[in-house]
Protein backbone atom coordinates (compact mmCIF):
# COMPACT_ATOMS: atom_id res chain seq x y z
CA UNK A 1 0.00 0.00 0.00
CA UNK A 2 1.12 3.59 -0.61
CA UNK A 3 2.25 4.99 2.73
CA UNK A 4 0.73 8.27 3.85
CA UNK A 5 2.21 9.68 7.04
CA UNK A 6 -0.20 11.07 9.68
CA UNK A 7 -1.57 14.56 9.08
CA UNK A 8 -3.15 17.09 11.41
CA UNK A 9 -6.85 16.50 12.06
CA UNK A 10 -7.90 18.82 9.23
CA UNK A 11 -6.60 18.51 5.68
CA UNK A 12 -5.62 21.92 4.26
CA UNK A 13 -7.62 23.34 1.37
CA UNK A 14 -5.63 23.05 -1.84
CA UNK A 15 -5.43 26.08 -4.11
CA UNK A 16 -4.72 25.84 -7.83
CA UNK A 17 -2.38 28.47 -9.25
CA UNK A 18 -2.38 29.27 -13.00
CA UNK A 19 0.86 28.09 -14.56
CA UNK A 20 2.78 28.72 -17.77
CA UNK A 21 3.84 25.58 -19.59
CA UNK A 22 5.89 24.73 -22.67
CA UNK A 23 5.23 21.61 -24.76
CA UNK A 24 6.48 20.16 -28.07
CA UNK A 25 4.19 18.23 -30.41
CA UNK A 26 5.28 14.60 -31.05
CA UNK A 27 5.13 15.01 -34.84
CA UNK A 28 8.48 13.23 -35.14
CA UNK A 29 8.15 10.85 -32.19
CA UNK A 30 9.52 7.35 -32.68
CA UNK A 31 11.78 4.92 -30.84
CA UNK A 32 14.83 4.17 -32.99
CA UNK A 33 17.42 3.84 -30.21
CA UNK A 34 17.50 2.81 -26.55
CA UNK A 35 18.99 5.18 -23.97
CA UNK A 36 16.79 4.15 -21.04
CA UNK A 37 15.27 0.83 -19.88
CA UNK A 38 11.83 1.74 -21.22
CA UNK A 39 12.89 2.10 -24.86
CA UNK A 40 12.68 -0.83 -27.28
CA UNK A 41 13.38 0.02 -30.95
CA UNK A 42 11.78 -3.29 -31.95
CA UNK A 43 8.42 -2.34 -30.44
CA UNK A 44 6.02 -0.56 -32.82
CA UNK A 45 5.08 3.04 -32.08
CA UNK A 46 1.70 4.49 -33.03
CA UNK A 47 2.54 8.13 -33.68
CA UNK A 48 -1.09 9.09 -34.27
CA UNK A 49 -2.00 7.68 -30.85
CA UNK A 50 0.94 9.47 -29.25
CA UNK A 51 -0.21 12.74 -30.80
CA UNK A 52 -3.78 12.15 -29.62
CA UNK A 53 -2.62 11.52 -26.04
CA UNK A 54 -0.42 14.63 -26.18
CA UNK A 55 -3.33 16.75 -27.46
CA UNK A 56 -5.57 15.50 -24.64
CA UNK A 57 -2.93 16.48 -22.08
CA UNK A 58 -2.55 19.95 -23.58
CA UNK A 59 -6.31 20.44 -23.66
CA UNK A 60 -6.68 19.35 -20.03
CA UNK A 61 -4.00 21.78 -18.90
CA UNK A 62 -5.70 24.63 -20.74
CA UNK A 63 -9.15 23.63 -19.44
CA UNK A 64 -7.79 23.93 -15.91
CA UNK A 65 -6.69 27.52 -16.50
CA UNK A 66 -3.07 27.09 -17.55
CA UNK A 67 -1.35 28.58 -20.60
CA UNK A 68 0.58 26.33 -22.97
CA UNK A 69 3.15 27.49 -25.50
CA UNK A 70 4.23 25.04 -28.19
CA UNK A 71 7.74 24.55 -29.54
CA UNK A 72 7.83 23.07 -33.06
CA UNK A 73 9.53 19.69 -33.22
CA UNK A 74 12.39 19.05 -35.62
CA UNK A 75 12.91 16.03 -37.91
CA UNK A 76 15.44 13.57 -36.58
CA UNK A 77 14.83 14.58 -32.95
CA UNK A 78 12.15 12.10 -31.82
CA UNK A 79 12.55 12.90 -28.11
CA UNK A 80 11.91 16.63 -28.46
CA UNK A 81 8.37 15.89 -27.28
CA UNK A 82 9.86 15.54 -23.80
CA UNK A 83 10.09 19.30 -23.37
CA UNK A 84 10.71 19.13 -19.63
CA UNK A 85 14.28 18.07 -20.39
CA UNK A 86 15.04 21.23 -22.35
CA UNK A 87 15.81 23.71 -19.57
CA UNK A 88 15.17 25.05 -16.09
CA UNK A 89 13.25 28.33 -16.07
CA UNK A 90 12.69 30.24 -12.82
CA UNK A 91 11.78 33.90 -12.45
CA UNK A 92 12.60 34.80 -16.05
CA UNK A 93 16.00 33.11 -15.93
CA UNK A 94 16.52 30.10 -18.21
CA UNK A 95 19.38 27.61 -18.14
CA UNK A 96 19.28 25.49 -21.30
CA UNK A 97 20.09 21.81 -20.95
CA UNK A 98 23.23 19.99 -22.02
CA UNK A 99 22.11 16.45 -22.81
CA UNK A 100 24.04 13.38 -21.70
CA UNK A 101 23.47 11.14 -24.75
CA UNK A 102 24.63 12.04 -28.27
CA UNK A 103 21.21 11.10 -29.67
CA UNK A 104 19.57 13.94 -27.76
CA UNK A 105 22.31 16.55 -27.76
CA UNK A 106 20.95 18.45 -30.82
CA UNK A 107 17.76 19.12 -28.82
CA UNK A 108 19.68 21.57 -26.65
CA UNK A 109 20.36 24.11 -29.45
CA UNK A 110 16.87 23.57 -30.93
CA UNK A 111 15.14 24.52 -27.70
CA UNK A 112 17.70 27.25 -26.97
CA UNK A 113 16.81 29.00 -30.24
CA UNK A 114 13.17 29.04 -29.15
CA UNK A 115 14.05 30.45 -25.73
CA UNK A 116 16.27 33.10 -27.34
CA UNK A 117 13.20 34.50 -29.10
CA UNK A 118 11.34 34.92 -25.78
CA UNK A 119 11.56 37.83 -23.39
CA UNK A 120 13.73 36.53 -20.57
CA UNK A 121 15.79 38.29 -17.92
CA UNK A 122 18.71 35.96 -18.56
CA UNK A 123 19.41 32.98 -20.81
CA UNK A 124 22.45 30.71 -20.70
CA UNK A 125 23.52 27.30 -21.98
CA UNK A 126 24.58 24.96 -19.22
CA UNK A 127 28.29 24.19 -19.09
CA UNK A 128 27.64 20.98 -17.16
CA UNK A 129 25.57 17.95 -18.12
CA UNK A 130 21.96 18.24 -17.06
CA UNK A 131 18.59 17.53 -18.64
CA UNK A 132 16.49 20.40 -17.35
CA UNK A 133 13.42 19.59 -15.31
CA UNK A 134 14.11 15.93 -15.84
CA UNK A 135 16.47 16.22 -12.89
CA UNK A 136 15.66 19.64 -11.40
CA UNK A 137 12.44 20.36 -9.52
CA UNK A 138 11.68 23.87 -8.26
CA UNK A 139 10.17 23.58 -4.80
CA UNK A 140 9.75 27.20 -3.75
CA UNK A 141 12.54 27.67 -1.23
CA UNK A 142 14.94 25.28 -2.94
CA UNK A 143 15.64 23.22 -6.02
CA UNK A 144 15.57 19.45 -5.68
CA UNK A 145 18.11 17.84 -8.03
CA UNK A 146 18.76 14.27 -9.10
CA UNK A 147 22.23 12.88 -9.71
CA UNK A 148 23.44 9.49 -10.82
CA UNK A 149 22.39 8.95 -14.44
CA UNK A 150 21.78 12.07 -16.56
CA UNK A 151 22.94 14.94 -14.33
CA UNK A 152 26.25 15.65 -12.59
CA UNK A 153 27.00 17.08 -9.17
CA UNK A 154 28.80 19.92 -10.95
CA UNK A 155 25.50 20.75 -12.69
CA UNK A 156 23.87 21.13 -9.27
CA UNK A 157 26.49 23.68 -8.27
CA UNK A 158 26.03 25.49 -11.58
CA UNK A 159 22.26 25.72 -11.09
CA UNK A 160 22.69 26.99 -7.53
CA UNK A 161 24.95 29.80 -8.76
CA UNK A 162 22.74 30.67 -11.72
CA UNK A 163 19.43 30.84 -9.86
CA UNK A 164 20.71 31.89 -6.43
CA UNK A 165 18.69 29.14 -4.77
CA UNK A 166 19.92 26.28 -2.57
CA UNK A 167 20.05 22.93 -4.34
CA UNK A 168 19.33 19.69 -2.49
CA UNK A 169 21.21 16.87 -4.26
CA UNK A 170 19.46 13.49 -4.34
CA UNK A 171 21.24 10.40 -5.64
CA UNK A 172 19.23 8.12 -7.92
CA UNK A 173 20.25 4.45 -7.84
CA UNK A 174 17.68 2.57 -9.96
CA UNK A 175 18.20 2.88 -13.74
CA UNK A 176 14.45 2.51 -14.33
CA UNK A 177 14.12 5.92 -12.68
CA UNK A 178 16.91 7.63 -14.56
CA UNK A 179 15.51 11.15 -14.05
CA UNK A 180 14.30 12.71 -10.82
CA UNK A 181 10.91 13.42 -12.38
CA UNK A 182 10.25 9.68 -12.74
CA UNK A 183 10.69 9.14 -8.99
CA UNK A 184 9.57 12.39 -7.32
CA UNK A 185 6.79 14.91 -7.89
CA UNK A 186 6.45 18.33 -6.28
CA UNK A 187 2.76 18.81 -5.41
CA UNK A 188 3.08 22.28 -3.90
CA UNK A 189 5.92 24.23 -2.31
CA UNK A 190 5.73 22.18 0.88
CA UNK A 191 4.50 18.77 -0.28
CA UNK A 192 6.10 16.10 -2.43
CA UNK A 193 5.44 12.49 -3.38
CA UNK A 194 8.29 10.09 -4.11
CA UNK A 195 9.29 6.45 -4.42
CA UNK A 196 11.95 5.71 -1.77
CA UNK A 197 13.42 2.74 -3.64
CA UNK A 198 14.71 5.02 -6.41
CA UNK A 199 17.04 6.86 -4.02
CA UNK A 200 20.22 6.16 -2.09
CA UNK A 201 19.99 5.87 1.72
CA UNK A 202 21.52 9.34 2.06
CA UNK A 203 18.94 10.84 -0.30
CA UNK A 204 16.09 9.12 1.52
CA UNK A 205 17.37 10.54 4.80
CA UNK A 206 17.53 14.06 3.34
CA UNK A 207 14.00 13.78 1.96
CA UNK A 208 12.69 12.53 5.29
CA UNK A 209 14.25 15.53 7.06
CA UNK A 210 12.96 18.16 4.63
CA UNK A 211 9.60 16.54 3.80
CA UNK A 212 8.49 14.48 6.80
CA UNK A 213 4.86 14.35 5.63
CA UNK A 214 5.58 13.37 2.03
CA UNK A 215 3.46 10.82 0.22
CA UNK A 216 5.55 7.68 -0.22
CA UNK A 217 4.62 5.98 -3.47
CA UNK A 218 4.86 2.26 -4.13
CA UNK A 219 7.01 0.64 -6.78
CA UNK A 220 3.84 -0.05 -8.78
CA UNK A 221 2.95 3.67 -8.68
CA UNK A 222 6.42 4.58 -9.89
CA UNK A 223 6.51 1.89 -12.58
CA UNK A 224 3.25 3.25 -14.03
CA UNK A 225 4.91 6.71 -14.24
CA UNK A 226 2.50 8.04 -11.62
CA UNK A 227 5.22 10.26 -10.16
CA UNK A 228 5.92 11.72 -13.59
CA UNK A 229 3.07 14.14 -13.08
CA UNK A 230 2.28 17.85 -12.99
CA UNK A 231 0.59 19.67 -10.11
CA UNK A 232 -0.84 23.17 -9.95
CA UNK A 233 -1.19 23.00 -6.18
CA UNK A 234 -4.61 21.38 -6.34
CA UNK A 235 -5.04 19.42 -9.56
CA UNK A 236 -2.51 16.66 -10.22
CA UNK A 237 -2.22 15.44 -13.81
CA UNK A 238 -0.84 11.90 -13.76
CA UNK A 239 -1.06 8.41 -15.20
CA UNK A 240 -4.31 6.57 -14.39
CA UNK A 241 -2.37 3.39 -13.60
CA UNK A 242 -1.02 4.84 -10.34
CA UNK A 243 -4.14 3.84 -8.46
CA UNK A 244 -2.74 3.83 -4.94
CA UNK A 245 -1.04 7.18 -5.46
CA UNK A 246 -4.30 8.61 -6.82
CA UNK A 247 -6.08 7.45 -3.66
CA UNK A 248 -3.37 8.97 -1.46
CA UNK A 249 -3.60 12.29 -3.30
CA UNK A 250 -7.36 12.42 -2.78
CA UNK A 251 -6.86 11.70 0.91
CA UNK A 252 -4.55 14.72 1.10
CA UNK A 253 -7.06 17.03 -0.57
CA UNK A 254 -5.57 17.05 -4.07
CA UNK A 255 -7.69 16.40 -7.17
CA UNK A 256 -6.12 13.80 -9.47
CA UNK A 257 -6.65 14.29 -13.21
CA UNK A 258 -5.79 10.98 -14.93
CA UNK A 259 -4.09 11.28 -18.32
CA UNK A 260 -3.12 8.25 -20.40
CA UNK A 261 0.35 8.74 -21.92
CA UNK A 262 1.07 5.05 -22.55
CA UNK A 263 2.25 5.51 -26.13
CA UNK A 264 4.79 8.15 -25.18
CA UNK A 265 5.94 5.95 -22.30
CA UNK A 266 7.55 3.77 -24.97
CA UNK A 267 10.15 6.54 -25.14
CA UNK A 268 10.53 6.61 -21.36
CA UNK A 269 8.32 9.62 -20.70
CA UNK A 270 4.97 10.51 -19.17
CA UNK A 271 2.95 13.59 -18.30
CA UNK A 272 5.76 15.60 -16.70
CA UNK A 273 8.32 14.69 -19.35
CA UNK A 274 6.07 16.41 -21.89
CA UNK A 275 5.65 19.62 -19.86
CA UNK A 276 8.23 22.27 -18.97
CA UNK A 277 7.04 24.87 -16.48
CA UNK A 278 8.06 28.51 -16.68
CA UNK A 279 8.20 29.05 -12.94
CA UNK A 280 7.26 32.31 -11.27
CA UNK A 281 8.40 32.27 -7.65
CA UNK A 282 5.59 33.04 -5.22
CA UNK A 283 5.90 36.28 -3.21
Amino acid sequence: MTAVLPLPSSTPARVATPRRFVMCRPDHFEVTYAINPWMDPAAPVDRARALSQWEILRALLEQHGHSVETVPGEPGLPDMVFAANSAIVIGGRALSARFAHPERQPEGPAFHRWFAARELRELAVAAETNEGEGDFTFAGERILAGVGFRCTAAAHAEAQRFFGLPVLSLELIDPRFYHLDTALMCLDEATIAYYPGAFSPQAREALAVHYPDAILATEADAMSFGLNGVSDGRHVFLDPGATELIAALRERGFEPVPVDMSELRKGGGGVKCCVLELHTPRP
